[in-house]
């Protein structure tokens, strides 16, 4: 009796459920969970608003950056830069992703899957539950190809050789998708016309496939940066220890380049989404590096007519101290008790209106945004960004990628807050690293 009873209540809720469709209303997708946007981790909101782009009244116009009033979506960024211990998680990941690789061809526990079809796995994927026993003599065995060759060894010293960590990844090129979205014939369904690939190569577009370029980018820093941009210095100490060293965890990332800050962004994307699909949640919108627009708008901090992030005209406080990490008096970097030589901790000096740190020395940024001198007249007032997708064989101007924010070694105008610089995308240096945006789902966010 309880059993017919419980039937005809299911029934009942399926036939109202099923009324709500015969009523010929539009009442949406049913069944729709509610999405709630937590606060990002380590991340501050930067409100939608307008601002003018660009040097103010009273600064000297160089001719390279014209004042444009331009109107940016609110966004989320990273409240300081990516440390060295925030990026040595992505490339412990890489390494172990590829060890677990090597590892998954002779353990079938370290590879498992969801279903099988047949003699045919479906869906496989790598056991991240299954540690890594590294001293194992076994799994040495099997990893010995992730290990530098005995002929280069230093003091027979056994290390993972670095050059060997490279993470491969997709993305999908939604400009190029955009100019061929007229020329799909639906009869056919096919595409007319080519498409050019990460990789430089020309291919005929035969369908959606065509816009999804496959990367594969080198992930350890570029330690020796530290002697290369400076010929006549003693920077081994730093080209030994300041990536790898816990002493040096909380300063910012350098010897990076501008495709592998972008490659660290599509990992903390994939590795948050997956978490999210874990859990049963929506995902969110993908970790990016910010537009030169965005940078600019948040190093303001609300402020519209100001030189430095921190809202006035000056680099020092009212008792004269310095109030960000650059290079003062032309040279003389331990002027300020609060100095240093070379890169500090993050978060050393204080926020800005935002409640940003370092958005004005330290190390300087890279923007996604590719570099030209009349950019500012290409860039539309509204969301503005001005991309260029450099292939390898491409002129070196074409690979130029905006810098902001000035760094330890320049001098107080390059940290100003409407100074543009720039690099090229396939650069590193000591003095550049990066932060992090993500795009919001909310623009009144704290309203």
């Amino acid at each position: 009796m309880h059993k017919f009873l419980l039937i005809a209540f299911v029934i009942l809720i399926g036939l109202n459920s099923c009324k709500k469709y015969q009523t010929g209303q539009v009442i949406g997708a049913q069944n729709r969970k509610p999405f709630f946007e937590p606060i990002p981790y380590g991340m501050k909101f930067i409100k939608q608003g307008s601002f003018n782009i660009g040097p103010s009244d009273q600064e000297v116009d160089d001719g390279n950056t014209l004042s444009k009033t331009v109107s940016v979506p609110s966004f989320w960024m990273d409240d300081t830069e990516i440390t060295n211990n925030e990026y040595r998680q992505f490339v412990y990941w890489v390494r172990d992703s590829i060890a677990r690789q090597l590892l998954s061809e002779s353990m079938p526990e370290f590879m498992i899957t969801e279903g099988r079809k047949g003699n045919i796995l479906e869906n496989p994927h790598l056991n991240w539950m299954e540690p890594i026993a590294w001293k194992n003599p076994d799994f040495q065995t099997i990893l010995e190809e992730m290990y530098i060759p005995e002929t280069e060894r230093f003091i027979s010293r056994k290390e993972i050789d670095t050059r060997k960590l490279r993470f491969e990844y997709y993305w999908i090129d939604y400009r190029q998708a955009a100019k061929r979205a007229n020329s799909y014939n639906y009869e056919t369904q096919s595409y007319s016309g080519s498409v050019v690939d990460a990789a430089g190569n020309t291919n005929p577009v035969q369908n959606r496939s065509a816009f999804v370029m496959r990367e594969s980018t080198p992930v350890y820093p570029d330690t020796l940066v530290w002697i290369r941009d400076f010929t006549f210095s003693y920077n081994e100490p730093l080209t030994e220890k300041y990536f790898s060293h816990v002493a040096y965890d909380e300063y910012p990332v350098v010897g990076v380049t501008w495709a592998q800050a972008k490659a660290f962004c599509l990992w903390r994307t994939k590795q948050l989404n997956s978490y999210q699909d874990m859990i049963k949640m929506p995902t969110v919108m993908d970790y990016r590096l910010p537009t030169e627009v965005e940078w600019e708008y948040a190093a303001r901090g609300g402020h519209n007519s100001t030189l430095y992030p921190w809202g006035n005209y000056y680099s020092r406080d009212q008792e004269g101290n310095f109030v960000a990490n650059f290079k003062p008096m032309r040279g003389n970097y331990v002027s300020d008790s609060k100095s240093s030589v070379t890169t500090m901790k993050v978060a050393n000096f204080n926020v800005n209106s935002y409640g940003l740190y370092d958005m004005a020395g330290n190390v300087a940024e890279w923007t996604s945004s590719a570099y030209d001198e009349s950019g500012y007249e290409l860039i539309s007032d509204f969301s503005p960004d001005f991309q260029y997708n450099a292939r390898p064989d491409d002129q070196p101007a074409l690979k130029r990628k905006v810098i902001r924010g000035g760094s330890w070694k320049d001098i107080a105008y390059y940290i100003q807050v409407s100074t543009r610089s720039y690099e090229y995308q396939d650069t590193a240096k000591s003095y550049i690293g990066f932060r992090c945006v993500r795009s919001t789902f909310k623009p009144d966010y704290w309203e």
